[in-house]
């Protein structure tokens, strides 16, 4: 998996590549199409390298910062889906003021000619670029019979859903978490290192494995989900009832928390163990209970429902 975090770390004497050019926060199956279109060119062209330029941070959050959305996934992970998609190398371009104020000519000199000797680029149809989105499709095309590089526009529009990033948070909003699912093309997870939390539940009977969710990035709604939690450090899956929010039974807790209970199992030390957690369906939404008794009987039903979902 090769990164490049600036274009300054791109080898100056990098053989010709083919291009593609977008946020792919997710990688969702939408750019797992424009993807394959990159490689293809790239065989078609005699081109070894195919190369994905994104941004970090989103650009809606240095131009409009109270809009940008929710991460889908880290920029580690996205480079890993990338390469796992047929990327070859990744170029996150720092984006700033200054990167927005490029024109389009800025850009297509800078990153796609100079940078990386672009003999093809592929994007997406409905691709914007440059200062106030003034650059398309079109304009790369135009740019490429000069600079000598073609251009594939890739129309996304030909299926009953047009799976995008938005689209995927939409999902994840409203705890469709099998939606979100259908449209990444395997099951929406969240990483991280695992942290002693208040330990209620495995006074309750259920250890869980606390995940921090970090205050930018997207989680599923609200609720208690099944799903799988897996051990980064040893490659070990478990099946897992997965609660999502803040414990409402309990006053006074108000940070948002991924919690896995692994199913059947109270002899696990994953305390400071990096792990993900894969959401697969949603159970229930959260509750308030009155008691302790009837938050207990719940849990136990969760179990046996995530179970069931599992086929563990």
């Amino acid at each position: 998996m090769q990164i490049w975090r600036d274009v300054d770390a791109v080898p100056a004497d990098i053989d010709p590549t083919v291009v593609t050019v977008g946020n792919f926060d997710g990688v969702h199956l939408g750019h797992a199409h424009v993807l394959r279109e990159a490689r293809a060119t790239a065989d078609r062209l005699g081109v070894d390298q195919v190369v994905a330029v994104t941004f970090d941070p989103h650009p809606i959050a240095v131009l409009r910062p109270e809009h940008a959305p929710p991460t889908l996934t880290s920029m580690e992970t996205r480079a890993r889906l990338l390469t796992d998609a047929g990327v070859d190398a990744t170029l996150v371009v720092p984006f700033s003021r200054e990167v927005a104020a490029w024109t389009p000519e800025e850009f297509i000199d800078r990153i796609l000619v100079r940078a990386l000797h672009a003999r093809g680029v592929v994007v997406g149809a409905n691709f914007r670029f440059g200062n106030r989105a003034a650059g398309d499709v079109a304009t790369l095309r135009e740019a490429g019979a000069t600079r000598g590089f073609e251009t594939v526009g890739v129309e996304l529009d030909g299926g009953p859903q047009v799976w995008s990033s938005t689209y995927v948070r939409q999902c994840l909003a409203c705890g469709d978490v099998a939606g979100a699912a259908e449209a990444l093309g395997r099951p929406y997870t969240v990483r991280g290192v695992v942290s002693r939390g208040d330990q209620r539940g495995r006074d309750l009977g259920f250890p869980t494995a606390n995940v921090p969710v970090p205050a930018f990035d997207a989680s599923p709604a609200d609720g208690v989900y099944a799903g799988w939690l897996t051990r980064l450090d040893t490659g070990e899956r478990f099946p897992a009832a997965i609660s999502v929010g803040t414990n409402p039974t309990f006053d006074g807790e108000r940070e948002r928390r991924v919690e896995a209970y692994v199913l059947d199992r109270d002899d696990l030390d994953l305390y400071d163990v990096e792990v993900e957690v894969a959401f697969v369906e949603r159970l229930r939404g959260m509750v308030r209970f009155d008691g302790i008794e009837a938050l207990v009987e719940t849990m136990r039903d969760d179990v046996r429902r995530a179970r069931e979902v599992l086929g563990a």
